[in-house]
């Protein structure tokens, strides 16, 4: 039986054979604890050493300034709580948007429900949008952290985090960007996005799960949240998962190679899936910024039908309504919603995500695959 079509790079991307190579010795034969002062550990730490320089070469910062994860969630746990807690004298007050991924916003939720912070949550436009401005009007003088993805999830819209990063540190408020979505998909130089802290997750960019980093700029000061010995310069006690480090760091080096050859191939794949869908059930309602976007992303609404039927129908495509973390839930996103998508629009949606093996072959047979499915749907067979 033949594999499904995949195209659901961005719930999460199969291991690169290159990335799976560079772990497997650290796996066996190379198995030392990177705190051990003989050759053992002494290799360990070596392998460790150069993946945190190739993470901060993809990333454009210093390796002191990478923390090595378990994976986004907890990269962004880290970079929120530990700027709250570790600045909870100057002041209490968060900002952060509607749209941010359930790390985010649960973690904003908690501080507020358990510790006594305030969060403001910013609305978006219609292209999914944060306004800089509305950010510049809800800081205050008590304001200690913005936390503003770089690039959602489901729509793949880029935020304007260059212009919020300028207002961040013009009122000396630390900016956190979770990068996970779009770290190997588009430019994310932490010199040019002017932020503090960045979320990176391994899994996304064709490294294993259970692996992810945190930017943390050079002179801030964070709570860990996890206690312990001194690893990752104090800020992050547990032995070193040397194996899943090794890898990122490869995934890393890899996405600098390929981002410029792949955005192209993307985009193109991108339009060939649109204009194929649109030719044979009509048109489609595109979601997102159609520029500010990633290169991999096509989220749209379908109207007349529901997004988790046509998949269900279309068993040879692998794709998703919106998030992977909560896909199979029959009801409307809570980022199409903050968008303005009238709810029974928003109910046909899907997202559809390619990746660095996606074919144009495959694209044309998802075409096939779904525009039967919607047309049957339509039918009411």
């Amino acid at each position: 039986m033949a594999q499904p079509v995949y195209l659901d790079y961005n719930a999460t991307t199969p291991l690169d054979p290159s990335v799976a190579a560079a772990l497997r010795p650290y796996l066996e034969e190379h198995f030392g604890n990177p705190s051990s002062s003989h050759a053992y550990g002494q290799r360990a730490k070596a392998a460790v050493d150069r993946a945190r320089e190739q993470v901060a070469a993809l990333l454009g910062c210093a390796p002191d300034e990478v923390i090595f994860t378990s994976g986004g969630s907890e990269s962004d746990n880290q970079a929120i709580k530990g700027v709250t807690f570790a600045q909870r004298e100057r002041g209490n007050h968060l900002i952060t948007s509607q749209i941010e991924h359930p790390a985010v916003l649960n973690t904003c939720r908690y501080l507020e429900a358990r510790h006594g912070f305030h969060v403001t949550y910013l609305p978006v436009d219609d292209n999914g949008l944060v306004d800089p401005a509305a950010v510049e009007a809800a800081i205050t003088p008590r304001t200690i952290l913005i936390t503003v993805m770089h690039a959602n999830n489901e729509v793949g819209t880029l935020e304007p985090i260059i212009e919020i990063g300028r207002l961040a540190r013009q009122h000396g408020i630390a900016l956190h960007t979770d990068a996970a979505q779009s770290v190997g998909k588009a430019p994310t130089r932490v010199d040019e996005l002017g932020v503090d802290l960045l979320t990176l997750a391994g899994h996304k960019l064709y490294a294993p799960k259970g692996i992810g980093a945190l930017y943390v700029r050079r002179g801030m000061v964070l709570d860990p949240l996890i206690h312990g010995a001194g690893h990752e310069g104090a800020r992050r006690a547990g032995t070193e998962n040397v194996p899943y480090m090794v890898a990122l760091g490869a995934a890393c080096a890899l996405a600098s190679e390929q981002l410029a050859q792949q955005t192209e191939r993307w985009l193109a794949l991108r339009q060939r899936l649109l204009v194929g869908l649109e030719a044979r059930v009509g048109p489609v309602k595109v979601n997102g910024h159609l520029e500010r976007r990633l290169p991999n992303t096509l989220n749209i609404c379908v109207p007349g039908v529901i997004g988790e039927e046509v998949l269900a129908r279309a068993a040879g495509v692998a794709a998703s309504t919106g998030s992977a973390c909560h896909a199979g839930l029959t009801e409307p996103s809570p980022v199409l919603l903050a968008m303005g998508i009238e709810p029974t629009l928003a109910l046909g949606a899907l997202r559809l995500s390619l990746g660095r093996w996606t074919t144009g072959e495959e694209i044309d047979n998802a075409v096939a695959q779904l525009s039967e499915a919607i047309l049957t749907l339509r039918k009411g067979a």
